[in-house]
């Protein structure tokens, strides 16, 4: 694919990287001609200096012929704006890094004006993955997909689950709210319908709004290590879109940040939360703040060499799970060594998260697919579609359509409301529709149908 990327700090080169690594023929613009030099002598790209939110630049760097524009500056106002010029000069699709919460919560308003496919925020996205591994740390797996409304979550069935020797059908617990949606016995994987028989041991991913999955687990007696209490250590961004996350999860936050002001803020943001203004590198605090006796600890500083140290240092007096936040990619080796339990890296994170729906893009050129995941090791695709018109379930109850074997319908999306879809409920124009399935190269909702 031909795809122009806008800014070359960080996220920018990180994208470009992973990108590059996939083959795709690169162009990428900004206004800083040391940066573009860097990067287009690096990864053998076309370098573009110039603002990438004027038309004549975007022109110059192939805007018009492009698959794809990614605006990844610093500034949220000219990473949209770039993507509206990208559009009147003919760019198929883009993608949008927005980080200001205030736009992110309104940018839905008006996304289809600006034709814009997506918008990526850095510190959401590392935010909504350290918090699926914080809120069930004994999970074996977790996806999310429908913009993280919804979550498949993989665990191992123990012999004493009330679910044992069911079949799926015959399981009541929170029905209507839950969906099992793959099983994996020993090497097979199967996509189960309601005769399903579950046994111990199988591993179950099940689908579900993440605040309903806590309470499926407790009355199935699956134990998967839910937190109760964690501490973020740093107060920035990251801190706060995933202490939003947690709270609403029913876990219990404290913030150590050392910035007086930047704690008022906090304060005020986030009431739920206990903020503590402190050094995050104070042992002696740490610990008369009880972070021997929390369920998690995310090391989300601005250096580095302080993540690390201070999570090798939680990590020899308490058992809580431990995640550090790594920005500078070239620690890998020396981490590795370490033995930290989980590593995030920011940059990379955002990369990966829009090579997957590139490679979406790939997967669905003339088809309505708007994203896919590749799930159980490549054996099961989850894929969005979105109901034209002229679809033909439209209006038919799910009872009554005839799909084929291994092919779940396991999500709907209506208006920013996520549906557990039950038999009785029907998909609409414009509905996003999840399905899960082992059948590949499905290009249209309308496949999912027997012949």
């Amino acid at each position: 694919m031909n795809i122009v990327i806008v800014g070359c700090g960080k996220v920018g080169t990180s994208i470009a990287t992973q990108l590059n690594s996939e083959g795709h023929d690169i162009s990428v613009v900004d206004i800083n001609r040391e940066a573009v030099t860097r990067l287009s002598e690096s990864l053998d790209v076309l370098g573009i200096e110039g603002n990438g939110a004027v038309y004549e630049t975007l022109d110059e760097a192939g805007a018009p012929d492009a698959d794809l524009l990614i605006a990844a500056t610093a500034r949220d106002e000219v990473n949209i704006y770039a993507c509206l010029m990208a559009r009147t000069a003919g760019t198929a699709h883009t993608i949008a890094r927005v980080r200001s919460p205030e736009y992110l919560g309104d940018l839905y308003r008006v996304k289809d004006h600006l034709g814009l496919s997506m918008s990526i925020n850095p510190e959401l996205t590392e935010a909504i993955e350290i918090s699926r591994l914080m809120r069930f740390s004994g999970a074996l797996e977790i996806d999310s997909f429908a913009k993280g409304t919804v979550e498949l979550i993989k665990v191992a069935i123990p012999e004493n689950s009330v679910i044992v020797d069911k079949p799926i059908s015959k399981i009541d617990i929170l029905k209507g709210k839950v969906r099992i949606c793959t099983v994996e016995r020993g090497r097979d994987v199967f996509i189960p319908n309601g005769d399903f028989v579950i046994r111990a041991g199988d591993k179950v991913s099940i689908v579900s709004k993440p605040e309903t999955a806590a309470k499926f687990f407790k009355k199935t007696n699956i134990n998967i290590g839910r937190s109760r209490a964690v501490m973020l250590l740093g107060g920035g961004k990251v801190s706060y879109y995933l202490a939003q996350r947690l709270i609403k999860s029913g876990i219990g936050v404290k913030i150590v940040e050392h910035n007086e002001k930047r704690c008022q803020e906090l304060s005020h943001a986030l009431p739920d939360a206990v903020i503590i203004h402190g050094d995050c590198m104070d042992q002696e605090l740490l610990l008369s703040e009880g972070v021997e006796h929390v369920d998690g600890v995310a090391a989300l500083m601005d250096y580095d060499e302080e993540n690390i140290l201070i999570s090798l240092y939680i990590q020899s007096v308490s058992n809580a799970k431990v995640i550090t936040k790594v920005n500078n990619s070239s620690f890998d080796t020396i981490i590795d060594k370490l033995g930290l339990g989980c590593v995030i890296n920011p940059k990379m994170l955002t990369g990966e998260y829009i090579a997957r729906y590139i490679r979406a893009m790939q997967n669905s050129m003339g088809s309505n697919v708007e994203t896919l995941y590749k799930l159980n090791e490549d054996r099961v695709e989850a894929l969005e579609f979105r109901a034209r018109r002229s679809s033909k379930l439209l209006n038919v109850p799910l009872s009554q359509l005839d799909l084929k074997d291994e092919l779940q319908i396991i999500c709907i999306s209506r208006k920013n409301k996520m549906i557990i879809p039950q038999g009785s409920d029907v998909i609409q124009p414009d509905d996003a529709v999840i399905i899960i399935t082992k059948h590949k190269g499905l290009s249209d909702l309308d496949d999912i149908l027997k012949r």
